[in-house]
C-alpha cells in the first residue's frame, strides 16, 4: 500500500495528500513527527528515492542552523552522520514523502512531482 509520511499542518503536505484522495489511491497516512522513522527506515527510503540525506534535509530549520548543517560535508564519510541527525529530529526531512507499492518513492513538493505518481 502506498505511504504518505505527512505533516498536517504543512500546505504541501496536505496538497499531497489531496492528490492521493483525488486519483483514488490507497494509501497509509504515517504523521512523521509523531512516529519517527529510523535510520534503517531513512536509509531504506533514501535508497528508493535515489536520493543523499542532505537532499531531503530541511537546511532552513532552525534546528539545522543550530546543528551547523550547512558546513557539514556531503560525501559518502558523511551520510551516516545526516541520517542519525535526520532520525534524531524528524522536523529536518523534506515533506511529504510518498512511497508507492511499486517501490517508487518521491518528495512530492512540486506538482511535478505529484503527477509522477500517476
Amino acid at each position: 500500500m502506498t505511504e504518505i509520511w505527512h505533516n498536517p499542518r504543512c500546505t504541501k503536505s496536505r496538497a499531497a495528500l489531496s492528490f492521493l484522495e483525488d486519483a483514488g489511491l490507497d494509501y497509509t497516512e504515517r504523521r512523521y513527527l509523531d512516529q519517527p522513522p529510523t535510520v534503517a527506515e531513512l536509509k531504506a527510503v533514501l535508497k528508493r528515492l535515489g536520493a543523499e540525506p542532505w537532499e531531503i534535509t530541511r537546511t532552513g530549520e532552525q534546528a539545522a542552523k543550530d546543528l551547523g548543517m550547512s558546513t557539514w560535508g556531503r560525501t559518502p564519510a558523511d551520510r551516516e552522520r545526516w541520517i542519525e541527525a535526520l532520525a534524531a529530529d524528524p522536523r529536518l526531512i523534506q515533506r511529504p514523502i510518498v512511497l508507492l507499492d511499486d517501490g517508487r518513492a518521491v518528495v512530492a513538493r512540486s506538482e511535478d512531482a505529484l503527477r509522477s505518481l500517476e
